[in-house]
């Protein structure tokens, strides 16, 4: 049987630590799904197609990785994907806070999904999207932080 995790994120950007956990990822698993969802009530900083075109041209190299996106409850998107783990990553206690709440709902709506979270890389650790949505309003390179270069 297939193993399929479903990394899923807004990804607004996709950084350089979302990169090494779906690499990691791959290690455990014969698919890496990464799902960008949609949230209503958040405007992208980073709009969703230019997004999902440079995070595909980032893992070319890598069949076993997808990217789709996704209006839905996470847990129904990883069922429909035939995804039996969800993939997150985990910076902090405060990550750990937060996504352990969601584990848990997951697990309700989808009762065969597993929560695998996976430690960041400590050099990959302070990297945050709203940090770099920040330091790009204002003019910042970023390009350091992300697996792809940005338009100029």
């Amino acid at each position: 049987m297939k193993r399929t995790a479903l990394f899923p994120g807004s990804f607004d950007p996709f950084t350089k630590g979302h990169e090494d956990i779906v690499l990691r990822g791959l290690k455990l698993f014969d698919e890496v799904v990464i799902g960008i969802g949609r949230n209503a009530r958040k405007e992208r900083y980073f709009p969703l197609e230019q997004m999902i075109r440079l995070i595909e041209e980032a893992f070319r190299q890598y069949p076993a990785v997808r990217v789709i996106s996704y209006d839905d409850l996470t847990a129904n998107v990883a069922r429909n994907e035939g995804a039996r783990f969800l993939l997150r990553g985990l910076r902090n206690t405060t990550d750990f806070e937060y996504e352990n709440g969601i584990s848990q709902v997951n697990r309700y709506v989808y009762q065969e999904v597993e929560t695998v979270f996976l430690i960041t890389s400590p050099l990959l650790a302070p990297i945050s999207s709203s940090i770099i949505r920040d330091l790009h309003r204002y003019g910042q390179r970023v390009d350091e932080f992300l697996p792809y270069k940005l338009a100029e």
